[in-house]
């Protein structure tokens, strides 16, 4: 309860004057109680008085305490109930509880145990916003200290989940409207920005070393991740586009019913930070520069009209040739629910099938319409909003039921990513011919014009994997929450993407992705 008033409760039990002990102490504890003695009479009070909180007994003369809930039901659908009653039949707590009450005690009770549920129903949401401030508050001072303390990529990787972890916590209570609560929010998304800032350094300094000796960046992840299964098992090789730790969290408690998770981890998304690079780059099992110089056919450079993508299958057919895979496999690519389920209709086509890899491309057109659809941007104006409108669509879509047909063939699943996506605030100037690439978080081309001191430069991108169409072109990266503006209607092109979901960059959303191995239940 967030008012300074009393809370008002109305108990109805049939032996109320024997629980006036338990009145009392409810009373002792600022709550204000209206007795009755039946169904009938706590319908009738309700009529005549406002109340936050019912407590029912479930055997009473006249009316049962069911069907008097079920009354209470159709007239004040939100409010709580608590249903207390002798009776331990399973049927009468299944009826109960699918009536959607509060909580359900069995007599006898002691005061506190019914205080306690009091507690949880009326202030539990304020009462989890209270310990979620307060534990953000005790480790903000131990999260800074790591911030500059991150030596290695393992790192980074801790001290990213502890972040979402608290981000995940405090949106979850912003519904609460507490001050504490959003101004510790507040302080998070500036701690956050920090991080990305050192982490940015990080980059910029361990990059290359980075594509040398770590195992899980995005052409390793087929040979370290589903290579081994593939020796055991068939696997599915599930790769959601554009697809964040927050999101993956909110999937993973969806799923949790379905699978048992192992091997979760954080792999290195590949600069830059978008699907033409990361994605190729993990179904081909090499870098870009490298796809570029063995299949000059398959590549797809920045500026050409066609679709960058188009060679998955054919790259991660030749990868799985390299590593001696000679059995059958298939590749599929869902856009949208319609095509979600007709996939899911042509499922036992894949049934003997050695390696299923699907590419779900849902997540990543709903970042792009956040950006090109007023609407879409007004339901996704901030990261807590657009986590929630991802966990709405998974909630929704047939992509649980997708997840729940490939558990019920007891095969194993590796889900991946090829990189994330940031909300973008501040503007940094460059300047360009009209062969620039377009997008906002990086840039590649000559002769450019920016800041060095706050981007990535990459005056020689072979040295990190990256192709180039012609003799002295660079790329440069944003970083942070940074993103790439021309001179020309500088201010209007700058009004317009801030605030806007964008990859291609440096920051832990943007690189850090979800890797994960997933076990049926089943």
């Amino acid at each position: 309860m967030t008012t300074n008033r009393q809370p008002r409760i109305l108990w109805a039990d049939d032996e109320i004057d024997m629980l006036r002990p338990h009145i009392m102490f409810l009373e002792s504890k600022g709550y204000e109680l209206t007795t009755v003695c039946s169904g009938s009479d706590a319908l009738e009070a309700m009529e005549s008085a406002e109340f936050d909180m019912v407590i029912l007994d479930e055997h009473m003369p006249g009316i049962t305490g069911l069907q008097t809930l079920q009354s209470i039901k159709q007239q004040h659908p939100h409010m709580p109930v608590i249903m207390i009653t002798k009776s331990e039949e399973e049927n009468i707590m299944e009826r109960a509880i699918g009536s959607r009450i509060a909580d359900y005690l069995i007599k006898p009770v002691n005061p506190n145990q019914i205080l306690l549920s009091i507690k949880k129903t009326l202030d539990g949401r304020r009462l989890v916003a209270d310990t979620s401030t307060s534990g953000y508050r005790a480790e903000f001072g131990a999260i800074t200290a790591s911030i500059a303390q991150c030596a290695t990529l393992d790192d980074w990787r801790d001290l990213y989940r502890r972040l979402v972890y608290w981000q995940t916590e405090l949106s979850a209570q912003t519904h609460t409207l507490q001050a504490d609560t959003a101004e510790m929010a507040s302080i998070l998304a500036t701690q956050i920005d920090e991080a990305n800032t050192v982490f940015g350094k990080f980059i910029r300094r361990n990059y290359r070393d980075l594509l040398l000796n770590e195992p899980l960046t995005s052409p390793g992840l087929i040979r370290s991740r589903v290579m081994p299964l593939l020796k055991e098992d068939p696997v599915w090789f599930v790769v959601i586009d554009n697809f964040r730790l927050d999101q993956w969290l909110a999937l993973k408690s969806l799923l949790s019913n379905l699978f048992t998770f192992s091997d979760e981890t954080l792999s290195l998304s590949i600069l830059p930070t978008s699907t033409q690079f990361a994605r190729n780059a993990i179904f081909a099992g090499m870098m870009p520069s490298e796809i570029k110089r063995r299949w000059p056919d398959l590549w797809v450079d920045d500026d050409a009209a066609e679709s960058k993508n188009m060679a998955e299958e054919r790259l991660l057919a030749m990868q799985l040739e390299r590593h001696g895979f000679r059995e059958r496999m298939s590749y599929s690519k869902i856009f949208d629910s319609e095509g979600c389920e007709q996939f899911i209709s042509t499922m036992a086509d894949r049934a003997d099938c050695r390696l299923n890899a699907v590419v779900i491309n849902f997540i990543d057109m709903l970042s792009h319409a956040r950006t090109e659809s007023r609407t879409v941007r007004e339901l996704a104006s901030t990261d807590a909003a657009y986590l929630s409108i991802t966990d709405s669509w998974l909630r929704h879509s047939p992509t649980l039921e997708l997840f729940s047909r490939i558990a019920a063939t007891g095969q194993k699943v590796v889900l991946a990513t090829d990189h994330g996506t940031i909300r973008v605030a501040t503007p940094q100037r460059i300047v360009g011919d009209r062969t620039l690439t377009t997008n906002l978080r990086y840039k590649a081309g000559r002769g450019m014009d920016y800041n060095a001191r706050q981007v990535m430069v990459a005056d020689r991108p072979a040295e990190i994997g990256l192709p180039v169409k012609r003799i002295g072109e660079e790329y440069v990266f944003a970083t942070g929450r940074d993103f790439f503006a021309y001179p020309n209607n500088y201010n209007h092109y700058a009004q317009y993407y801030r605030g806007t979901f964008q990859h291609g960059g440096i920051s832990m959303e943007e690189m850090l992705v979800p890797l994960v191995t997933l076990t049926s239940k089943l």
